[in-house]
């Protein structure tokens, strides 16, 4: 890169080795309809628990489902109000604002087509844009680049590559474009094994203690997957608290790839993911893991906007995760692997400031399997939507190559 952008140095750009970039290197656009679009997906892997993040407030049933563990819009952590019947969680008012000037929107009840519990099947769907888990040598993210046309959108150029930050190529971004990968050095990992089995011998003696252990081992996980030492030599100075390493990390890795985005001989469109959303145990709704984690997913969506600078205006960025988490809360104050869970949209594209959501309920009847929110948007229509009508993809390379069997899950319109 070059010109006097203040862009992230390989230092900055490498921070986390666990997440990852991934970048169709365009310079130029076609410029036929004066536009110059971009695009950053966001996966959150580990399963968010979108009715924590989104809770359905004036739903009946919904502090009957969730008792005192239930967002509501009273209390000393009152949610942020939406549309009168959903509500934000208080630790995202970044994003809270950006629904209030029309550049967020939120679809609820949403799913992929998996309908297990795994998160390595679950992920592989996701990031691959197939119905169901198995070998594919390619992502959905790689076919929208390999599918772009000239007269379209995006025009790739000769040389120009997809670009991956992690250990391994990872497979949203694998295909017949090419891939360049960056891996930085990684730190060993912590010698947690023992601290494991003592936290499974604490879940069933002592399950407070069990909470703080989990937690600390949840954050200390992610820290490492980030590159991060979660406990850096100090000689005396005090050390830098976890969370705040992993919500300063969160914040910069979006940053980087925001300014990289918004150079004008930079990229167009992108991917970067974020690991730590499987909340087992003192999930921690209002004060504790969960809200922690979704403020530092507030400060990255904050970041993005920043960076973008003018650019903001002309970018959408789409967060996804592989599935949600069960409706009732569990016998640890957590929640465990579900289905149905919250896409986010945000940028100054979108037609936003609202909550799109065919809502099923969440009174007993009304759960997938008795235990899961139902979901009743396709995740696939949600990105097909974008991907048409912000990039120019065409139907038959969404439903033939990018999202195969697909046909049932019509593109969702009017998103941009």
């Amino acid at each position: 890169m070059r010109g006097n952008l203040d862009l992230p140095t390989r230092r900055t750009l490498l921070l986390g080795s666990g997440a990852l970039f991934a970048w169709a290197y365009a310079p130029k656009l076609a410029r036929a309809e004066g536009r110059d679009p971009r695009f950053l997906a966001i996966i959150l892997r580990g399963a968010l628990d979108g009715l924590a993040m989104l809770a359905p407030v004036d739903d009946p049933d919904w502090v009957k489902l969730r008792g005192d563990k239930a967002l509501t819009l009273e209390g000393t952590t009152p949610a942020l109000p939406l549309d009168g019947f959903f509500a934000l969680n208080p630790a995202m008012p970044n994003l809270h604002r950006l629904y209030q000037t029309g550049e967020a929107i939120f679809v609820h009840a949403a799913a992929t087509p998996y309908r297990e519990r795994s998160h390595f099947d679950g992920q592989d769907v996701l990031e691959s844009g197939l119905d169901r888990p198995g070998r594919t040598e390619s992502g959905w993210l790689n076919r929208t680049v390999a599918s772009l046309e000239p007269d379209r959108g995006v025009r790739l150029h000769n040389n120009n590559n997809v670009f991956a930050v992690g250990p391994t190529t990872p497979l949203v971004v694998r295909g017949s474009a090419p891939v360049m990968l960056w891996t930085p050095p990684r730190l060993a990992p912590a010698p947690v094994d023992t601290v494991t089995r003592v936290l499974d011998l604490y879940r069933h003696t002592d399950l407070t203690l069990a909470r703080v252990l989990d937690e600390r081992i949840g954050l200390a996980a992610i820290a490492q997957e980030n590159g991060m030492n979660p406990q850096p030599p100090g000689n005396g100075a005090q050390q830098q608290p976890i969370r705040e390493m992993v919500r300063a990390y969160f914040a910069e890795t979006a940053g980087a790839a925001a300014t990289y985005l918004a150079n004008p001989e930079g990229p167009r469109v992108g991917a970067l993911a974020f690991n730590g959303w499987d909340t087992h145990i003192n999930e921690g709704v209002a004060q504790g893991t969960l809200a922690f984690l979704l403020a530092a997913l507030d400060d990255a969506i904050a970041a993005i906007r920043s960076k973008m600078g003018n650019t903001w205006s002309e970018t959408v960025v789409a967060l996804t995760t592989e599935f949600g988490r069960t409706a009732h809360i569990n016998g640890s104050e957590g929640t465990d692997h579900g289905t149905g869970t919250v896409v986010i949209l945000a940028g100054g594209a979108l037609k936003g400031g609202r909550v799109v959501a065919d809502w099923p309920g969440v009174k007993e009847s009304d759960l997938f399997e008795s235990r899961d929110l139902k979901p009743t948007t396709d995740l696939r229509a949600v990105l097909k939507g974008v991907l048409k009508e912000h990039l120019r993809v065409d139907d038959a390379a969404l439903a033939g190559t990018i999202f195969p069997g697909s046909e049932a899950a019509a593109p969702l319109d009017g998103l941009v």
